[in-house]
């Protein structure tokens, strides 16, 4: 049994290790006083108090009528504003460079500005989830209504927190739109890159291990199966041997397409509108417009005595 010197010499030593700086120097955001921190708990709930605002009457514990409604938009958009002001505040403050060079004060105005631009985008964002709720209920005969879509299905979360991730990508809010969307990826195993386009009536049915990558871009009406991978094929290095960044090399899908459970799709290829990627295949080039890939037929061999294994 080791004595209590022992032991404290063990956590003395081991506290003299975490602090040396070549040991945290690459994992390590050093604080600057005054500046708030991106908080994943705040987001969080900023991002329930768009759903609220987004599905009227499904989530959260206001029970909506039509003459009421308006008052509690009103409270719901004056609370985000103030929270997701802060949360952009924190994203700005973090990813900043030259920090000594920056006004507080105007900068603290710049997220109140993009904070009102992301608020003014929500009826937009509202009427294309309409649209993903009304492809999702219409495509699985499972469906018995449209608020067991809104509620239950792990798509339609998955696809919200997207859209409003894309919105405050497009709008150069940095770090809060990634941590949004891997909000939705750690809840529904659905991943998509916030940086990726992707078009109206979108639906992914089952969801859970679908990636969409960064510099994917997908038109409208697009189903998806659970599993289907838009991934790249490689990445490019620069002469040093680093990833070049920014480089499209995510597929391309174009109007009406489905693709079924499992299928990989790689490399900055085209898939062709009204085409359909049958379950488990493997495509690297352009599929033509009205195309449907699907696996060799099994063929049928008997065997005997062994042969054959």
């Amino acid at each position: 049994m080791q004595s209590d010197s022992k032991i404290l010499s063990i956590l003395n030593n081991t506290v003299d290790q975490l602090s040396a700086p070549q040991s945290y120097d690459q994992v390590c955001h050093e604080h600057r006083l005054g500046e708030p921190l991106p908080s994943t708990e705040k987001l969080a709930r900023i991002v329930n108090m768009i759903r609220e605002i987004l599905f009227p009457g499904y989530f959260g514990n206001t029970s909506l009528r039509p003459n009421t409604i308006k008052h509690y938009m009103g409270v719901y958009v004056d609370e985000l504003f103030e929270s997701l002001s802060e949360q952009i505040l924190a994203g700005l403050c973090f990813t900043c460079d030259n920090p000594e060079e920056v006004d507080m004060q105007e900068r603290n105005h710049h997220a109140q500005q993009l904070a009102s631009e992301f608020i003014a985008s929500l009826p937009e964002i509202r009427r294309k989830l309409v649209g993903d709720v009304e492809t999702a209920f219409v495509g699985d005969p499972a469906a018995k209504s449209r608020s067991e879509v809104i509620f239950c299905y792990p798509a339609i979360r998955a696809i919200s927190n997207y859209r409003v991730a894309h919105q405050l990508l497009k709008l150069n809010v940095p770090l809060i739109p990634r941590i949004i969307g891997e909000m939705a990826h750690s809840e529904t195993g659905i991943d998509i890159h916030p940086k990726a386009e992707i078009g109206e009536s979108f639906t992914i049915d089952h969801g859970t291990g679908v990636v969409i990558g960064s510099t994917c871009i997908i038109g409208n009406n697009v189903k998806l199966y659970q599993g289907v991978t838009l991934g790249a094929k490689s990445f490019p290095l620069d002469e040093n041997g680093n990833p070049i960044k920014g480089v499209p090399r995510h597929p391309i899908v174009e109007d009406n397409v489905i693709i079924y459970a499992q299928a990989t799709i790689l490399g900055r290829i085209t898939v062709g509108q009204n085409s359909i990627i049958g379950g488990n295949v493997w495509v690297t080039n352009n599929v033509p417009p009205n195309s449907k890939i699907v696996q060799f037929k099994a063929r049928e061999t008997s065997f005997s005595d062994g042969a054959g294994i």
